[in-house]
């Protein structure tokens, strides 16, 4: 899964279609699919009229990529994060953009009248065949890795530490299989949950040191 930096575009090539399960705008759900993209967009475009979904399905089309899994972003696409991980043989790839501008913590809601757009995007990919309730298993994972990710990277807000966005999307694809089980007491969770947590680490890294803004003069948050 070696990922494909075509501005505005970024591209991951399973080499065989995949069954992938997501809530991506464009095939949310469990799909058999080879590609994973992220399209690239200005803050400016993201108004309250645009039609996310109807513009991206026309991008891809013109791209030839109407059967891919795609992510919207206004991250530049050129701080991704590539991380991988291999436990007993069992390895596990995760691509990740990192924009914590629209970040929330979970249970509380922040007022983003004033918050400029940004996203947590993340494709993890095994080499391992899972059935149904494994791949759902392991988006759980997925998702707990960029939380724990997020918290660690200690981004303040006026409701406590952020654990995500309000705008996150995660993909999980492996080959169509058998294995039934991706929990944190196996290889494969572990694999996934170190190649998610390593790659939305550094992208929280990133973000923090290069776009993050001041302090708020009132509240102290960092926004």
């Amino acid at each position: 899964m070696t990922p494909h930096l075509d501005r505005p575009w970024l591209e991951l090539d399973l080499g065989t279609p995949h069954r992938v399960l997501s809530w991506s705008l464009t095939r949310p759900g469990f799909v058999s699919a080879r590609h994973i993209l992220w399209r690239e967009v200005r803050d400016a475009d993201l108004t309250e009229a645009f039609d996310a979904v109807r513009w991206l399905r026309g991008e891809l089309a013109g791209r030839g990529r109407s059967d891919a899994v795609a992510m919207l972003t206004s991250r530049d696409l050129g701080s991704f994060q590539n991380a991988g991980a291999c436990v007993e043989g069992v390895s596990a790839r995760c691509v990740a953009t990192v924009g914590l501008s629209n970040a929330e913590r979970v249970g509380t809601r922040l007022d983003r009248t004033v918050r400029g757009p940004g996203t947590i995007n993340l494709a993890l990919c095994t080499s391992l065949p899972l059935g149904d309730a494994a791949l759902i298993e392991a988006l759980a994972i997925a998702a707990q890795a960029r939380t724990a990710a997020i918290i660690d990277a200690g981004h303040a807000l006026p409701t406590g530490i952020a654990t995500g966005t309000g705008t996150d999307c995660i993909v999980v694809a492996a080959p169509s299989g058998q294995t039934a089980f991706a929990g944190m007491h196996t290889a494969l969770g572990e694999a996934l949950g170190r190649a998610a947590y390593d790659a939305v680490r550094a992208g929280a890294a990133l973000w923090m040191d290069t776009v993050r803004r001041p302090a708020h003069p009132l509240t102290g948050a960092l926004p």
